[in-house]
């Protein structure tokens, strides 16, 4: 064999064993893109830097900005831990790999939140902004946010007080999925009082029926104030406690427009109907009999009552017997030309009551012949 081709040969080796071997090295290299979610283990921990071990041809750091925001969080990891990062810049000049905590930060503050939320121990918060509803905090980086109804009698006078303040609150709502945190500082002014709200709760029976008066209204419904006793012989004191009545449990009748119906002010009776989270559901018409209780001694078929237009529908007439008490005069039994109008006073009769379902069918008392009859 000629040197030429020996040499030849040699060349054509080498280059292929060259290959193999980068090959095999590159391999083994990972390369990281921005944004990507790594795992790694802490190799050292200064007071400025975090090394990390992340597999990669280069460490990986936590230095500068995402050291600072993540520092409360860097005080419990040691050397040896397995963490988990966010990529900020793939590689440097200097040959690392930048990481940020910040995801791993906020998995901590949501865990420690929620731990919160259930112990009811409080945390600290710094005061942001105030606004008509209430004030805007900080929680260790995340917003939250305190109604005016969890801020305690003294605060709320001077609510502007609290902006730039740090302080203890208590989370009452903490829902990662929707990024919010609802938080009580009434729950640390006023403790004692609340305690005894609870106790006023716990001991209170569903389904007793208290005199109250109504405090607000709103679209959904009002708020009624009554008080509650607590405790017995010389310790028993009465205790100020409010509930809500949905608007589906203000009147027997339909209630379509609140201040309609109820206005702030007004003395009612009031039914418990439920509790729930320190909460009283209460009920306004429960509170009275059930008009459809004995309908059916009240309303036997073929009587003639009187009645008031409600509404006109595709298939009828809706007429209102009494509150509570609706029946329907199906289009079927209406003479051709009739016309209604809301709040006219009919005649009719009933044919036929249906207690269960809650429902009567009338039958109109015709006064005239129709037109068109012969």
């Amino acid at each position: 064999m000629s040197l030429k081709k020996l040499s030849k040969n040699f060349s054509t080796s080498n280059s292929s064993v060259m290959e193999s071997l980068l090959s095999k090295y590159e391999t083994g290299i990972k390369s990281f893109t921005q944004g990507q979610k790594i795992k790694g283990t802490v190799l050292e921990i200064t007071p400025k830097r975090v090394v990390v071990d992340i597999g990669g041809k280069s460490e990986g750091m936590v230095a500068e900005k995402a050291f600072k925001e993540a520092e409360n969080y860097i005080k419990t990891l040691k050397v040896g831990d397995e963490i988990e990062a966010s990529v900020i810049i793939p590689e440097t000049r200097d040959g690392f790999t930048i990481l940020s905590f910040r995801a791993a930060k906020y998995n901590i503050l949501w865990k420690k939140l929620l731990d919160a939320e259930e112990s009811g121990e409080p945390i600290r918060v710094e005061g942001k902004q105030v606004s008509p509803s209430g004030i805007t905090v900080d929680v260790e980086g995340l917003t939250g946010f305190i109604p005016k109804s969890q801020l305690g009698r003294e605060i709320s006078q001077n609510i502007q007080s609290l902006e730039g303040k740090r302080f203890d609150a208590v989370v009452i709502d903490a829902d990662r999925e929707n990024n919010k945190v609802i938080l009580s500082e009434k729950e640390i002014s006023e403790a004692e009082e609340l305690a005894l709200v609870r106790k006023a709760i716990e001991e209170i029976k569903e389904g007793s029926i208290f005199d109250g008066t109504v405090t607000n209204i709103y679209d959904f419904g009002c708020f009624v104030k009554i008080e509650a006793e607590v405790g017995k012989g010389k310790n028993k004191e009465d205790v100020p406690l409010e509930g809500l009545v949905h608007i589906s449990e203000i009147s027997w009748d339909k209630v379509r427009q609140i201040d309609d119906a109820i206005s702030p002010g007004d003395k009612v009776k009031v039914k418990i109907i439920g509790k729930s989270k320190g909460r009283l559901a209460m009920s306004i018409k429960h509170a009275q009999s059930d008009p459809w209780d004995d309908v059916e001694k009240r309303y036997k078929k073929e009587k003639r009552v009187k009645g008031t237009v409600l509404r006109m529908s595709d298939f009828g007439v809706f007429i209102l017997l009494e509150p509570g008490i609706e029946g329907l005069v199906h289009m079927t039994k209406i003479p051709p030309g009739k016309r209604f109008e809301k709040g006219e006073e009919v005649n009719v009769y009933i044919e036929e009551v249906d207690k269960e379902n809650r429902k009567v069918s009338l039958g109109l008392v015709l006064t005239a012949k129709p037109l068109g009859y012969k």
